[in-house]
């Protein structure tokens, strides 16, 4: 899967060892290196729903269009679909078989 960052300044942490550790600590930054690994080999989003520890799913509210995953509680990993378009079944929810590339948002606790 291709990876995308919405700003800059996220992608620097991200493909910064040391400087993720030094803003999230090393069990999160351990986490977050973990599913940016586990995004970058799957085929599709679809890969990713499957892998339980993940808890991927799609979020509600004012974060319609965006999907998580668990890193350490409360803390999740946001993102959302970056194909253009985004693919769509028939009933108009997300194809996860058919999304092959993300931007990643932020980290964040998303009940606060």
């Amino acid at each position: 899967m291709d990876i995308f960052f919405s700003t800059k300044k996220l992608e620097k942490e991200f493909n910064d060892s040391n400087l993720l550790q030094r803003r999230h600590g090393p069990r999160r930054a351990k986490l977050i290196r973990r599913r940016l690994d586990e995004l970058r080999a799957a085929d599709s989003l679809f890969f990713l729903r499957q892998l339980p520890a993940a808890r991927c799913h799609e979020l509600k509210g004012d974060r319609a269009g965006q999907l998580s995953v668990d890193l350490d509680h409360p803390y999740r990993l946001i993102f959302k679909p970056f194909d253009n378009p985004i693919p769509q079944k028939p009933d108009g929810g997300l194809d996860w078989t058919r999304i092959t590339k993300i931007m990643i948002v932020d980290i964040e606790d998303t009940h606060e």
